[in-house]
């Protein structure tokens, strides 16, 4: 689970703080706040850790294989391990984007809550977000998709994803408040925004992709598209 954000306007809690700093940064001061080079970094730490855990099961197959190649169904077991490590980290982040509606909930408020987030939104980003359920948003660190209680950043490129567990402090909000408060924050500080948010998983989109619920895809495929559309406008300039 996320920690919560409780979304108080632009101003910030303490007077004397910049008005477009998140106040939560300021309750969690042992985290170093995001940026393009911390994001790199923690991208590049998650790549070492599936690294380490899968080249230890790809080298034992090689060698059982090697030494004796009746071992080949233990080899095989070996490769299957590999293959699963990286499934497992990858379905932990799909996890967040999995819809936290509650039960219940009064559909009249729901609705509206909705017509508020879509006025948020030009229409493009409205319609995929009625559809999929996710609020696209550019970003100085890429493409952000919103959800409920989640935040996944696709980076430049397209081929890397993050993914946040973070929510509205106020879980009885509806879906549509939760999300516009999401966004409202995440416009007013992404630094901070990314910085307050738990990170679930950092690593290859197309594993998320396979683990995200149907219908959240083509907002992961429109993500990637503009991700790379945004590096190739970056490099002709």
């Amino acid at each position: 689970m996320g920690l919560p954000i409780e979304w108080r306007g632009l101003a910030a809690a303490d007077p004397a703080a910049p008005a477009d700093v998140l106040p939560e940064t300021a309750a969690m001061p042992w985290r170093k706040r995001a940026g393009e080079e911390r994001l790199r970094t923690v991208g590049r730490l998650w790549t070492l850790t599936t690294v380490a855990h899968v080249v230890p099961f790809v080298a034992a197959a090689a060698l059982l294989v090697w030494l004796e190649p009746l071992a080949l169904p233990v080899a095989l077991m070996c490769l299957a391990h590999a293959w699963v490590i990286p499934e497992l980290y990858a379905q932990r982040g799909a996890n967040v984007v999995q819809s936290r509606t509650r039960p219940g909930a009064d559909q009249a408020a729901e609705r509206t809550a909705l017509g508020l987030l879509g006025d948020l939104l030009d229409h493009d980003a409205r319609a995929l977000q009625q559809d999929t359920g996710l609020a696209p948003e550019p970003g100085r660190f890429g493409v952000w998709l919103l959800g409920e209680g989640s935040a996944l950043l696709v980076r430049p490129g397209g081929r890397r994803v993050l993914c946040w567990c973070v929510r509205a402090d106020d879980p009885a909000l509806p879906a549509g408040d939760r999300i516009a408060h999401l966004l409202l924050a995440l416009r007013a500080d992404e630094a901070g925004f990314a910085t307050v948010a738990n990170l679930s998983f950092s690593g290859a989109a197309w594993r998320v992709r396979r683990r995200i619920p149907a219908r959240m895809r083509p907002a992961l495929d429109e993500a990637r598209r503009q991700a790379r559309l945004d590096t190739v406008s970056h490099s002709r300039e």
